[in-house]
């Protein structure tokens, strides 16, 4: 049985506190959480930097865009008509709570909350808990591709036999001493550190 909060700490004393997400606000942490969709941070640093310039990243004024002035703005993220729809899906969800997190927050249940997120266009289950584990700071684990990968290797699994919903179910269900703080860093460190720790390993085996 592998000991996953064992692994945490272990990774950790490593590397230190990651501080994710890459953000200024909580606004620039949701649209980057769409924008990194298939893509790399490099791209979406662009789109960012676009939309800073020409909204100052306030959901009011990006929703005030027209569909082709979206697109453009963040084309270097790529798939930029799918993004800008689910984009704007995303901000309109909170434009009708208000743009109040925090009400929200105090609203409803993670299990609601997630099910609310996963209703919107362009969302699916990663970027559903990305926003969790981020703005609505749910201790949920975010079963990515670094992620399976770690419980392949780990556990000696086929990858292929690792759904998101499985292993995300699996860890939340034995990392219960965690707080929300160290889910934050642990999805942070399994993303900068998960293919670095299996390299060693491997070489090692």
């Amino acid at each position: 049985m592998i000991d996953y909060t064992a692994l945490y700490h272990q990774l950790l004393a490593q590397h230190g506190p990651q501080h994710w997400w890459p953000a200024d606000s909580v606004w620039e942490m949701m649209i980057g959480a769409i924008l990194v969709q298939n893509t790399n941070w490099r791209n979406v640093d662009y789109s960012l930097a676009n939309l800073k310039r020409a909204t100052d990243l306030q959901p009011a004024r990006i929703l005030a865009l027209s569909a082709d002035q979206l697109m453009t703005l963040i084309r270097p993220s790529g798939f930029y008509r799918h993004k800008s729809q689910a984009l704007v899906a995303l901000l309109n969800f909170f434009k009708t709570h208000d743009y109040q997190i925090s009400q929200m927050d105090a609203t409803y249940s993670t299990l609601e909350l997630r099910t609310l997120l996963l209703a919107l266009p362009g969302v699916g289950p990663e970027t559903a808990d990305v926003l969790l584990l981020y703005v609505f700071n749910r201790p949920v684990f975010v079963a990515d591709t670094y992620a399976r990968r770690l419980v392949s290797h780990y556990e000696q699994r086929p990858l292929k036999n690792l759904t998101y919903a499985g292993v995300k179910q699996q860890l939340e269900s034995t990392l219960t001493t965690l707080t929300v703080q160290d889910f934050q860093e642990f999805h942070a460190l399994i993303d900068e550190f998960g293919s670095e720790l299996l390299e060693t390993n491997q070489k090692g085996s």
